[in-house]
């Protein structure tokens, strides 16, 4: 919601709302930044910017790579990760925090790292060139092509 009177008049609205009901309390949360599902919004400036949000009591603990699993299960772990950093970055810094973040916690689960890059590579190929010098996605350009 947003509110165009002063923060004071907010919180004592918000405040009267949680007595209207006994059942039906609001929690709020008045800032810049706020999660939503699974995104975190920010207003920059009156610009929305969006990524990733990381609950703070979770885990980096996914299927772990050395159990039994079919192996297209843990292709799929990384590809449902990456469509989702890719859907919910709404910048190119924000995908390659995200990016990060995916590899870490792929090697904290003992996927090997040739595996995670052969995977990535799996993914990208279609917005990339096919050179194997080339790093991933290296620039805007690319980011917003794809």
């Amino acid at each position: 919601m947003t509110w165009n009177r002063s923060e004071e008049e907010l919180r004592k609205l918000l405040d009267d709302a949680n007595t209207w009901h006994p059942n039906i309390k609001l929690d709020y949360k008045i800032g810049y930044s706020l999660p939503f599902l699974d995104v975190q919004l920010t207003n920059n400036n009156g610009i929305l910017l969006t990524s990733v949000y990381h609950k703070p009591a979770a885990e980096p603990c996914i299927t772990p790579f050395t159990s039994d699993h079919p192996r297209h299960a843990f292709a799929n772990t990384i590809k449902n990760f990456l469509e989702r950093a890719v859907r919910y970055s709404s910048t190119f810094e924000a995908f390659n925090y995200e990016r990060r973040n995916i590899k870490l916690m792929l090697l904290y689960n003992d996927y090997p790292s040739t595996f995670i890059e052969n995977e990535l590579q799996k993914y990208f190929s279609e917005y990339i060139s096919k050179s194997l010098f080339l790093p991933l996605i290296n620039d805007e350009q690319k980011y917003f092509l794809m």
